[in-house]
């Protein structure tokens, strides 16, 4: 009787992990067809006299150009503070997003590394409190007209575990009337990065190369088309393999990372630098997404727009 207790006691211990993970929840946005809705990523918001890490100026012009093409909703692909546990990072998101927060605009945010950065109690109590409405949840999902937003955590590992069998269900229960499944997360499945890349950058990883699998199977019996948007690599790149579509948009004011492309870069631009959001606007059966670069020089901005894809549904 003492070592059955014992027994029980343990299982209890090891099951306290999973127990203290809530169970993720679906965002539901009234919205009909068309809208449309921002991606970026990696802005590091932080003290304006950090240079070194994130770049204010461009940050200041990308909040504001965002505000202005009157999204839907905003999707940040992670590592939207420097520094998760510095309050002070916070404050600093909240003055230089207050735009968004006067025009009522959504933000759907996935947790990057730097977010969780230092205590990581104390920097999931700060993000959580400036996303009440995600309840505490780490990975989720955002139902929105004829499309669904899955975002991850890939602090955890996608495919494995509680976050695994989530994705799993999602993706082998997509609903009939969804024609996109857009999928959230910071670290990307393709990348033309390297860790030994001088300035930074960032290889992928084998658990988002699983990732990529898991997506590209699922694709091929699926109607609805699926789009990822990453980040954690400080600039932009496009990829397609077995139908899904991939892409990096880290471009949000964290200091460049120089990119030798591949040749499977959709994106073969030949700047070194690539500040800019993503305008995705999603239509019946077609969803378009625009890359809108900016350049500062002498305080002025240039845009342009030199990337742009139409993505459309397969047969029902």
């Amino acid at each position: 009787m003492m070592r059955s207790r014992r027994v029980q006691v343990l299982l209890l211990l090891l099951a306290l992990p999973l127990l203290a993970q809530r169970p993720p929840i679906e965002i539901r946005v009234k919205l009909t067809v068309p809208f449309r809705f921002v991606a970026y990523g990696d802005i590091r918001f932080t003290d304006r006299r950090n240079l070194e890490a994130s770049n204010p100026a461009v940050r200041k012009a990308l909040v504001q150009a965002i505000a202005d093409a009157d999204p839907a909703f905003i999707s940040i692909g992670g590592d939207i503070t420097l520094r998760g546990d510095d309050i002070n990072d916070w404050k600093t998101w909240s003055t230089e997003t207050a735009i968004w927060a006067k025009r009522n605009i959504p933000v759907y945010p996935a947790l990057g590394n730097h977010d969780l950065a230092g205590n990581e109690k104390r920097a999931l109590a700060n993000y959580f409190e400036r996303f009440p409405e995600l309840h505490e949840n780490r990975y989720y999902s955002v139902r929105a007209a004829n499309s669904l937003m899955i975002v991850l955590d890939s602090s955890l590992d996608e495919t494995l575990g509680l976050q695994g069998e989530w994705l799993k269900h999602e993706l082998d229960t997509i609903p009939d009337d969804v024609d996109f499944v857009f999928l959230v997360l910071h670290h990307p499945p393709y990348t033309s990065s390297s860790n030994r890349v001088f300035g930074g950058g960032h290889a992928a990883r084998s658990s988002e190369r699983l990732l990529a699998s898991m997506l590209e199977e699922r694709q091929q019996t699926t109607h609805a088309r699926i789009i990822v948007f990453a980040g954690h690599v400080h600039n932009y790149e496009r990829y397609e393999h077995n139908g899904v579509t991939y892409f990096v948009t880290g471009g949000g004011g964290a200091h460049p990372y120089f990119v030798t492309r591949s040749r499977d870069d959709l994106f073969q631009g030949s700047s070194s630098v690539n500040y800019h959001y993503l305008l995705v606007e999603v239509d019946h059966g077609a969803a378009t997404v625009t890359m809108n670069r900016i350049e500062l020089s002498g305080g002025t901005a240039t845009w342009t727009q030199p990337d742009h894809v139409k993505i459309t549904v397969g047969p029902r």
